[in-house]
């Protein structure tokens, strides 16, 4: 079987190369997976420049999620889902490849009217979004969240679960022709970071605070967003984009109890019972069917056309 393999940490095209493995064998409670799909997430081009916050040991395939069809197994855990379209979700061994060996409890049954290619990113961004906004948050109808990121396809998502949930969102980008991309998404009000952008927030909020906020840029944009949130504001921050550190002012903590917090999927699902994923993967599908945590896919490429993707 063919795969695209990690020998050094480095630029891509140039740290990967396809190569032709054997075909894995599964041990008792793994299943193998002939894959269908498997997406090109920032999490996945972080990893392969060395810049993941927990790198494999090399060599080494990419891609954490991904779309396959079960094709043998061993053990009871695996008979359930044999011959079934599965969710895979594989942090450790990777899907960038034409066939997979995962838990069988990673091997994700999902709906017949959900197309191959929702389902191939049925986890990292909408789970993201999902228990951020939900689970750690909890964000009440008529609250406000400010969002850096709003065009990333998290940030739609937060965007799209605001309309549908009932919170109002405050959302930054780049570029003015980003706006009309969010709002139409369902984003509240989307503003052009550049010139007073604070200041035009801050009228938009009136007399109302935002206690909510989540970052995925870092560097002064995320030190900018805390300092519009209230007292006891919290700003999740979930990812790095920039590549800056995130400046606080230990006032913006002190006098306003302000909180700032770390949210990393795969650490989150750690602590998660199985209770917990269940119903969270059962809401995803959910929300992927009513077009809210879906994704917008920019181009499908066979494995051996990997370096136009």
């Amino acid at each position: 079987m063919k795969a695209l393999v990690v020998q050094n940490w480095g630029s891509i095209p140039q740290a990967l190369q396809l190569k032709e493995l054997p075909s894995p064998v599964p041990g008792w409670g793994e299943v193998r997976v002939r894959m269908l799909y498997s997406p090109v997430n920032p999490s996945d081009l972080l990893m392969i420049q060395g810049k993941y916050g927990k790198q494999p040991k090399l060599p080494c395939i990419p891609g954490f999620e991904g779309v396959g069809v079960v094709e043998e197994g061993k053990g009871p855990l695996a008979w359930r889902v044999m011959g079934k379209r599965v969710a895979v979700l594989n942090g450790d061994s990777g899907n960038w490849a034409q066939e997979v060996i995962i838990p069988a409890l990673k091997a994700v049954p999902v709906p017949n009217d959900l197309p191959d290619e929702q389902v191939a990113s049925f986890f990292v961004n909408p789970a993201s979004a999902l228990a951020m906004v939900t689970r750690q948050f909890q964000i009440p109808r008529g609250a406000w969240l400010i969002q850096t990121g709003a065009s990333s396809a998290v940030g739609l998502m937060v965007a799209r679960l605001g309309r549908k949930l009932g919170f109002r969102t405050l959302n930054l980008v780049r570029r003015k022709e980003l706006v009309d991309l969010v709002q139409n998404q369902g984003g509240t009000h989307t503003l052009v970071t550049e010139g007073d952008w604070q200041k035009e927030a801050q009228k938009i909020l009136g007399s109302e605070e935002a206690h909510f906020g989540l970052d995925c840029i870092g560097g002064t944009l995320g030190s900018e967003v805390l300092s519009l949130l209230g007292r006891k504001g919290r700003l999740q921050v979930y990812g790095r984009l920039s590549g800056q550190p995130l400046p606080i002012d230990p006032g913006q903590l002190l006098n306003g109890m302000k909180r700032v917090e770390g949210f990393w999927l795969s650490e989150w699902v750690k602590d998660q019972g199985k209770l917990t994923m269940f119903l969270l993967f059962r809401e995803i599908t959910s929300l992927l069917k009513a077009g809210v945590l879906t994704t917008k896919t920019g181009g499908i490429y066979e494995i051996n056309d990997w370096q136009n993707a």
